[in-house]
């Protein structure tokens, strides 16, 4: 048997130090990045011991009769250690169902952390939930990543923009002028798509200061010293994420964002595991931006599916 019990402030140590060292689990887990908007969701995260030691975590909120992996990230899922069995991660979703349903859950939709970021291998939870749960497929999201040590050629056009920018006299470099890249962030997501970021400037501001080492902004500049284009990074152990990409106009005329990610993947990232440039499809929709994702594929970029499932209870 299990002890299942909801996360609580008080459990917060506990809770960062089993992330720190599960096969599974990001700084997105960490009730540092967690909780930054914590006003905007009912928390229902879980903590599940055996014997009486922390055996996994779940992240997750609650909106009425329905538990999801936490809405406030890109992914949530079953966040496990070395020690993690699949017979005992089976056992486990059978009694997460019976409490869930204690708590008048009806509904859980679930969202598993795409195996790019896996330290060991750790699907233990898809056996589970398609055993343990009845679960089906909800949706599912493309993403493209690349790995430096097993490069794919770039399409002549990257490359070719890329020599442009650095003709032109495009610099790379990495600052913390978040300000001037959420001006051309928001600008560009604006006349696109009539949307705002995702984190507002004050929120990356704020987790910046408290994960400097994982969120970094990169960004070009022209001869003169303008922001040209930026990504923000996530740096999740050997895997980068690019959670932002955009550029000015200028900065697109001038191919700024071919420059910016030469000089990445050939310098800054040339020993990470993998970059995650994220998805390029409206989330859980054929709605695929053909020119966004046929810009990252053009960078060596390959599909990876971020997967969503749901069961009822």
């Amino acid at each position: 048997m299990f002890d299942i019990i909801p996360y609580t402030p008080e459990r917060c140590n506990e809770w960062n130090a089993f992330v720190a060292q599960s096969k599974n689990g990001t700084f997105l887990f960490d009730r540092g990045y967690m909780d930054y908007h914590s006003d905007r969701f009912a928390d229902f995260s879980l903590m599940c011991y055996f014997q009486g030691k922390l055996f996994a975590l779940l992240p997750a909120n609650r909106v009425g009769e329905t538990l999801y992996s936490h809405q406030g990230l890109s992914y949530g899922g079953l966040v496990m250690d070395s020690n993690t069995t699949t017979a005992k991660t089976c056992q486990l979703f059978n009694e997460i169902n019976d409490y869930l349903r204690g708590k008048g859950i009806c509904k859980v939709v679930y969202k598993p952390v795409p195996h790019i970021y896996h330290r060991l291998p750790a699907e233990e939870d898809l056996y589970a939930i398609y055993i343990s749960c009845g679960a089906t497929l909800a949706g599912r999201d493309v993403s493209s990543a690349l790995l430096p040590a097993k490069p794919v050629k770039w399409k002549r056009d990257r490359h070719y923009n890329a020599k442009h920018a650095r003709k032109k006299g495009v610099v790379a470099r990495q600052t913390d002028d978040f300000e001037t890249f959420w001006q051309l962030l928001s600008d560009n997501l604006w006349q696109k798509f009539g949307v705002h970021p995702v984190h507002s400037l004050q929120e990356i501001r704020l987790l910046h200061s408290r994960f400097p080492e994982n969120i970094q902004l990169w960004a070009a500049y022209s001869p003169e010293g303008g922001m040209l284009a930026g990504t923000v990074l996530y740096l999740c152990g050997d895997v980068v994420h690019t959670q932002y990409i955009s550029a000015s106009p200028e900065g697109k005329r001038l191919h700024a964002v071919d420059g910016l990610f030469y000089h990445l993947i050939n310098n800054e990232l040339a020993d990470i595991q993998c970059l995650d440039m994220g998805t390029s499809n409206m989330p859980h929709s054929s709605d695929l931006h053909e020119s966004l994702i046929f810009q990252k594929e053009g960078f060596g970029g390959r599909a990876v599916c971020c997967d969503t499932y749901e069961w009822n209870l």
